[in-house]
């Protein structure tokens, strides 16, 4: 076995038989973390691959997570095959509306638009009363997998939940890694390290990121729905800048331009958050500061320490623009 694939294999091993060897909490945290992860990977298709800083994708997060309140039917689970398309298709709608328009902008332009459209969003939650207004609604019970009668998947198991969301994780990067190699994550890392000369070998610019932001969204749509799920309540909160921010941290200290690397992002803060607060009420301080010395330290993420551990290795998403304007031969 090469030893690029022995870390990745031994973490799966670890994934796969940690929730049989922890306390239930435990359990639930790590999903937490995961669902994360996912939200930070798919921030990071539009902002390490495409260039895209976006500062709305809690937006799209939070109203997966709406869709599947308004969707539940009481106190009765509501249906996993029914509810999570229809929350992921929202989400995805909404990316196509506010990329559609945002895309116009560059730069600071672009960041200010999304910042606009996420905060029109949150307010359209937080001033009416849809979904409860400024007091949130609660999903009162957990969504199951049902075919012709029979239980198929109880999310309310904690065991369950965690892995339909490993699964879950599991597939968005193998598909997030398809994506990024094809001919068409070539085309959009041209156009992000030079547009110029990407327009001029004749590549569709807008349309290129205009896809990537809406299945960016749609990702986002999935770690949405499973967040509300798990939690239970959804909340204006959710779809606020200030989530999109965190999440943004979050691929910065895992590494722009790497498919798992904002996953172990999410997975560095959220488990520092947790040690700290049981440590000290300083703990935000101290979580800035750590933040800012690991940015400073590696300016590509933790995922720098990956070669000092398995030694060099290729990767494609670093590769100069007009290589990979190259090899992006059909979009």
């Amino acid at each position: 076995m090469p030893r690029n694939w022995l870390i990745p294999v031994v973490l799966l091993i670890v994934a796969v038989a940690l929730p049989f060897v922890v306390p239930t909490y435990y359990v639930q945290f790590i999903s937490k973390a995961l669902i994360m992860g996912i939200l930070a990977m798919a921030l990071n298709l539009a902002v390490g691959h495409g260039g895209m800083v976006s500062l709305c994708h809690a937006a799209f997060f939070g109203l997966a997570g709406y869709v599947l309140a308004l969707l539940s039917p009481g106190y009765d689970p509501a249906s996993l095959l029914l509810t999570l398309p229809v929350a992921v298709l929202a989400s995805a709608a909404a990316a196509l509306v506010i990329g559609a328009l945002a895309l116009r902008t560059r730069g600071v332009y672009f960041i200010m638009v999304t910042l606009a459209f996420g905060e029109m969003l949150f307010f359209l939650f937080h001033d009416t009363g849809i979904a409860g207004g400024s007091d949130g609604a609660y999903v009162n019970a957990k969504p199951e997998l049902s075919i012709a009668g029979y239980q198929l998947l109880d999310l309310a198991s904690p065991l369950v939940f965690y892995f339909v969301i490993l699964a879950f994780l599991l597939g968005l990067i193998a598909l997030l890694t398809m994506v990024v190699q094809s001919p068409f994550g070539h085309a959009l890392a041209a156009a992000r390290d030079n547009e110029r000369r990407a327009r001029s070998l004749g590549y569709p610019i807008f349309r290129i990121r205009l896809t990537a932001f809406v299945l960016s969204g749609a990702i986002a749509g999935i770690a949405g729905y499973f967040a509300a799920a798990q939690f239970g309540f959804v909340a204006p909160q959710m779809l606020g800048w200030h989530l999109s921010a965190t999440v943004l941290v979050m691929v910065l200290i895992g590494g722009l331009r790497s498919v798992t690397g904002p996953l172990i992002g999410a997975l560095v803060l959220i488990g520092l958050e947790e040690v700290l607060k049981a440590s000290t009420d300083y703990w935000k301080l101290i979580e800035g500061l750590i933040v800012i010395f690991i940015v400073l330290a590696m300016p590509n993420g933790v995922r720098q320490l990956w070669p000092m551990i398995v030694g060099p290795a290729k990767d494609s998403d670093t590769k100069p623009a007009t290589t990979a304007a190259t090899e992006a031969t059909h979009v």
